[in-house]
């Protein structure tokens, strides 16, 4: 088991948590739906803050040669470019230090996925885009400029249902499944080929002081008595305040990466959009089981791609939700 329990149910809790907001969200700004079994067009809401709602998907499209492979994910090669330009640019940043530019993108990119996500929910209200855009400023700020690990982590349930209504709208099950496959192959050759995602991972906590994804710092056994044993010493007054605030004590991490959190949001909600409500729960709980599998059967200090997991679980869900509707 890779962290004990506690830390464990912490993590699936919000990976879950995470998976019902995301489908809220991409609901929200949904313009088809599933009616009676039928899909049908429907008025939604725009994406907030002047973002242009991107084109539909054809989410009827059927494959009976290569060339209607094609035409069924031809906005997957624009997602491609846009995740290597990302990569290669996030990756040249971080080679040359440019800490202050990293930190200026991370903002932006909270602020507003946090506000989309922030819009679903205040839609109603009069002004909902400014009032969004209020709130998701100062968590924005303390979330990547002040090291906050609570702020943190309730921002993150928020952030990634925001990411995902932009990016499903042009999707269909087609262009997930190959999405979902190409990214688990680039996962595991950068777990454990090139090592670039624990560079990455390593770079963003120690010299940006921000992580994308969740993040839960914790002691061990050994280090809470070693803790337990100094505030007995200071109760006892042994030891002075000052020194015991000096101490140096070891703390684990257990971290998600928010891409293993987004693709199961942006897979159920093309299976929401495409087939409804249940078998988009089919597929959040086939990700959450891939994710229990590797947390449960992970080794300590080893790290792992769990896209290839996560995806798996995924593709049971859609087996699933196709079979049963």
């Amino acid at each position: 088991m890779k962290h004990n329990l506690k830390i464990t149910a912490i993590l699936l809790t919000m990976f879950v948590i995470t998976q019902l907001i995301g489908l809220y969200v991409v609901n929200h700004y949904s313009t088809t739906k599933i009616v009676h079994g039928q899909i049908v067009d429907v008025d939604a809401p725009n994406l907030p803050f002047g973002l242009e709602t991107p084109e539909k998907a054809d989410i009827k499209c059927e494959l009976n040669s290569w060339s209607d492979f094609f035409k069924c994910t031809e906005y997957l090669y624009s997602i491609i470019f846009a995740f290597i330009l990302a990569i290669t640019l996030l990756f040249f940043l971080t080679k040359f230090r440019a800490e202050i530019f990293l930190k200026l993108w991370f903002f932006l990119v909270v602020i507003i996925a946090l506000g989309i996500s922030f819009n679903a929910v205040l839609s109603p209200i009069k002004y909902a885009s400014i009032i969004s855009l209020i709130i998701a400023l100062p968590l924005a700020f303390i979330k990547i400029y002040r090291k906050e690990f609570l702020v943190h982590n309730l921002t993150e349930l928020i952030v990634y249902p925001g990411i995902a209504a932009v990016f499903v709208p042009i999707l269909n099950i087609y262009t997930i499944i190959a999405l979902l496959i190409l990214i688990s192959v680039y996962d595991m050759w950068a777990v454990w080929h090139s090592g670039i995602m624990q560079k990455m991972a390593k770079y963003q906590i120690d010299k940006l002081n921000i992580f994308a994804g969740f993040f839960v710092p914790y002691a061990d056994e050994k280090t809470k008595k070693k803790i337990k044993l100094l505030k007995e010493k200071m109760k006892l007054k042994k030891i002075s305040k000052e020194k015991a605030n000096a101490k140096k004590f070891k703390v684990n991490v257990a971290i998600l990466g928010g891409g293993d959190v987004i693709f199961p949001i942006i897979a159920s909600g093309v299976m929401l959009k495409t087939l409804g409500l249940i078998p988009a729960l089919l597929v959040m709980l086939g990700a959450t089981l891939g994710v229990s599998y590797l947390f449960f059967f992970a080794e300590k200090k080893k790290f792992y791609p769990a896209m290839p997991y996560i995806t798996a679980g995924i593709f049971l869900g859609m087996l699933a939700g196709k079979l049963l509707f």
